[in-house]
């Protein structure tokens, strides 16, 4: 079975969770009682780079010790939100080309699909090569670069991770609260007090739908864009667009489900955290498609 580009990334997303998940069970510092280490104000740069490593001292230090600065001015809250936007847009900053590719990837997949059914079960070597080439032309029309996107990956990897086991260490988390809710306490606690007719965990379920809901509409958003490209495309041929790949939305789904499984588990913290990054995401889809748009247009002008 051929996996489309857009399932890859899925795959591949879901492997970096994986990851995420098992490296933060193992991989946060804990005292000899099995408390997290925390990063407070008088932790320094030295400390964490004499006592752990490299990867703790250059990224999870500096934006839990921001994390610690800010809360006290804006709120822990605040804090997250402001650092997840920070985050985001250095990397965007730096991966703006990869980024554009990587979208209009998923924009053209209506079309990479129709060449790989066109060669569907011919397994010669003449028509593997009309295949590859056909792709390469549709790539080369559309300024797409998929090697380039590994780029994305690469940054975005360890900088999510650094974002996690920041919020987790950060002092000013862990003491704080956001709206009243203690964001140490986990959605499941939350969920398993509401079974006892405790309602005061509901703040924690409202965060945790939230968090969903964003992470739903960030990972259905580009299939929506496509959706709506293919539309176009199609009316201006008469004929009828082509249906969504089943299999594109059963990974999406099974990702969605797999993301709230952990999720559940994680404190509200990080539940604020992914909520806020996956509505920067949601921007970020839709100034990249502005400016895929706009560059579309001034090729079509050019012809």
């Amino acid at each position: 079975m051929k996996l489309t580009p857009r399932t890859k990334k899925i795959l591949t997303v879901i492997v970096l969770l994986l990851a995420v998940s098992t490296l933060t069970g193992c991989s946060i510092p804990r005292d000899e009682a099995g408390n997290i280490i925390l990063i407070t104000n008088e932790t320094t740069f030295g400390d964490v780079m004499s006592s752990e490593n490299w990867f703790s001292a250059i990224l999870v230090f500096p934006l839990s010790k921001l994390i610690n600065w800010l809360s006290p001015v804006i709120s822990v809250g605040g804090a997250i939100a402001l650092i997840t936007l920070l985050v985001n847009g250095i990397v965007v900053a730096l991966t703006i080309k990869s980024n554009i590719q990587s979208q209009q990837m998923q924009l053209i997949q209506p079309e990479l699909n129709k060449i790989q059914r066109k060669y569907e079960g011919r397994d010669d070597d003449a028509s593997k090569m009309r295949q590859a080439a056909e792709m390469q032309a549709l790539y080369k029309k559309y300024d797409i670069n998929p090697a380039s996107m590994i780029l994305i990956t690469f940054l975005q990897l360890p900088i999510m991770m650094a974002m996690f086991y920041a919020v987790q260490r950060s002092e000013a988390v862990q003491t704080g609260s956001f709206l009243g809710m203690n964001l140490q306490n986990t959605p499941l606690q939350a969920f398993q007090s509401l079974m006892s007719g405790d309602t005061s965990g509901l703040p924690y379920i409202l965060l945790f739908v939230f968090m969903g809901v964003c992470q739903f509409l960030s990972m259905s958003l580009p299939q929506w864009l496509q959706k709506k490209r293919a539309e176009a495309e199609a009316a201006k041929h008469h004929r009828k667009p082509e249906e969504p790949s089943k299999q594109g939305q059963f990974m999406q789904y099974y990702m969605l489900v797999m993301i709230c499984g952990i999720g559940i588990m994680w404190p509200a913290a990080m539940s604020l955290y992914w909520a806020i990054n996956s509505v920067v995401n949601i921007i970020k889809t839709f100034v990249v498609q502005q400016i895929i748009d706009k560059k579309n247009a001034e090729k079509g002008t050019r012809r």
